[in-house]
Parts: structure tokens; sequence; C-alpha cells
């Protein structure tokens, strides 16, 4: 599991007018996945994350927390 980027991943979302329903419509992701994720409680697989990157084009980096010094 890695960690997500709640802020970037709420953004995106939003910068596309996307609720988390079509979120997960589009992407396969569960909502209740969707919502933890955006909500801090849980971390992405790999492919989860790939699958969200992919509906909001972006790539998948970008919705990694980057690490803190």
């Amino acid at each position: 599991m890695v960690e997500v980027n709640v802020a970037r991943l709420r953004e995106l979302r939003r910068h596309r007018v996307l609720s988390m329903r079509d979120l997960e419509q589009r992407s396969g992701v569960s909502y209740n996945t969707i919502w933890r994720l955006e909500n801090g409680l849980t971390g992405a697989h790999p492919r989860t994350l790939r699958k969200l990157a992919d509906v909001l084009d972006v790539d998948p980096s970008e919705l990694l927390k980057e690490e803190e010094d």
C-alpha cells in the first residue's frame, strides 16, 4: 500500500467535476475506497492508484504523498 496525497486526489476529482460516484463508475474503484482515500483513512494499492490516475488523466505519481524530510 502507498500513501495518497488526499488533497491532490480531491482537487483533481473536483477539477474534472466528478463526484465520488462518478469516479467510482469510471474507474471501477469502489465508492467506499475512494471515500477512505480522500479522508486519509487508508493507503492505496498501486493498481487502484493507476485506475484513479487514468480517469483523472494524470500520472499515478501525482497522487502519491510526498515524503517529508
